[in-house]
């Protein structure tokens, strides 16, 4: 037989949210996936009645108190459900009343996390076979650029006239310039080294380079969760991934509202019950890196990871291509929400590697 505590943990594993009330719907138990989707903890809601948490409708608490009392269950599909912090998230929900414990079962299906999940896998694809289409593209180009570079070398060292060496220097040095930028679009030469590594290290070395960039100009405030563990990661390529997020933010806010009105927002948070592409992690990081610049601008929104997609004239548009790369080596995701006044880039990596 199980222990209490061995159904709670098994309670816990499921990716449905569990929600108990007892006859006065007043909510008794919440499993980890409950407490992710209300944003609250048992400890604070427990005790509370389900209105107070959740408003859905008076017709919903009155159909809640119809099924405890004739012990039918029944299915509501594409509920919205409005919460205690004023967000709103649309699920399908089944009450089935327990009459000889007097209480009432709700298991909960998020359709917000059913549609990013489809959303997400669908951007994780698109941008595999867009690395893998400019990787091709950048291998052709890099061939003949080396043969024209080889052969500007060598004519150099037959022209007579010294003036003539001009040009083909100009030859050189944009055969070299190319070759750089396809060893960027290439993105990093060396795999990710997997290791116990402390994300706020990171970010605190992300901090001092972007302080040091601007001249600590520019606000940087630290949100923290100091009980995150060490991620499974490579700590030189992380940084170099969250660098390029970071000073992409600092650019846009120095072209748009000046270093002495911007902020950058380094957050830190545990998530459990997350799915990236179509795996299944337990518990995750999630890194935000936010910023009050101007946001991403609505036509390229969609396709910022993409290569060679910028918003910014002076922008390359490798930095967030770049930065992508690394944190799917890591089998991560990254992804980005943005308004006029605030762009927010979230970045997840899972706590275990297995």
């Amino acid at each position: 037989m199980l222990n209490d505590r061995q159904l709670r943990q098994l309670l816990d594993s499921l990716t449905s949210a569990v929600l108990v009330l007892d006859d006065s719907l007043l909510l008794c138990y919440l499993n980890s996936a409950a407490e992710d989707l209300l944003a609250a903890s048992s400890a604070r809601v427990c005790g509370l009645p389900l209105a107070d948490v959740v408003h859905e409708s008076a017709a919903a608490q009155q159909a809640l108190r119809s099924a405890l009392a004739s012990g039918e269950k029944y299915t509501v599909r594409r509920a919205t459900w409005r919460l205690h912090n004023l967000e709103s998230c649309t699920v399908d929900y089944s009450v089935s009343p327990v009459p000889e414990l007097g209480l009432l079962l709700l298991e909960v299906q998020t359709m917000d996390r059913l549609l990013r999940i489809a959303r997400e896998d669908a951007l994780i694809s698109a941008q595999e076979t867009t690395r893998n289409l400019v990787r091709g593209m950048a291998h052709e180009v890099k061939n003949p650029l080396g043969g024209i570079r080889g052969a500007a070398q060598l004519l150099q060292r037959e022209l007579p006239d010294e003036e003539l060496a001009e040009y083909t220097q100009i030859i050189i040095d944009e055969a070299d310039r190319l070759r750089n930028l396809v060893d960027r679009l290439l993105g990093p030469r060396k795999p990710v080294q997997l290791q116990p590594t402390n994300v706020h290290e990171v970010l605190e070395r992300v901090a001092q380079l972007i302080d040091a960039e601007c001249d600590g100009e520019l606000k940087i405030r630290r949100d923290y969760d100091p009980s995150i563990p060490d991620v499974p990661g490579d700590g030189e390529q992380l940084i170099q991934a969250l660098l390029n997020v970071a000073r992409n933010a600092m650019q846009a806010i120095d072209e748009s509202i000046g270093l002495h009105s911007g902020e950058i927002v380094l957050r830190t948070r545990i998530q459990r019950q997350f799915t990236i592409g179509k795996y299944h992690c337990p518990l995750v990081c999630r890194i935000e890196i936010e910023d009050n610049g101007p946001g991403i601008p609505e036509d390229i929104r969609e396709r910022i990871f993409f290569p060679m997609i910028s918003g910014r004239a002076e922008g390359s548009g490798l930095g967030l291509s770049i930065s992508q790369n690394i944190i799917n080596q890591h089998r991560g995701l990254i992804k980005c929400d943005s308004h006029p006044g605030q762009s927010v880039f979230q970045i997840y990596l899972p706590l275990s590697n297995e």
